[in-house]
């Protein structure tokens, strides 16, 4: 699954459009390389989230073309959540 859409489907983002938006600033890595939006997810990777002052560090536990809104939060696991001053 594209990185855009695994990022609104798992609900980390709320627009496919803000997600791609990132990736093209740089600003998030799958597995420490800077992704494009259309890089290809797999279980396992971590992905690196610069939002403003926020990073949001994630492991992909799950991948399903749908998931309702109570089962988003399953397809992915919380490394590390900081934010900077």
């Amino acid at each position: 699954m594209r990185l855009d859409k695994y990022l609104k489907t798992a609900r980390i983002l709320k627009r496919r459009e803000a997600a791609k938006e990132l990736a093209l600033q740089g600003r998030i890595q799958v597995n420490g390389r800077v992704a494009k939006p259309s890089t290809e997810i797999q279980i396992g990777d971590v992905i690196r989230i610069e939002f403003g002052y926020r990073i949001l560090e994630i492991k992909v536990t799950d991948i399903q073309k749908q998931v309702s809104k109570k089962n988003a939060a399953l397809l992915f696991e919380i490394i590390k959540e900081e934010n900077r001053d």
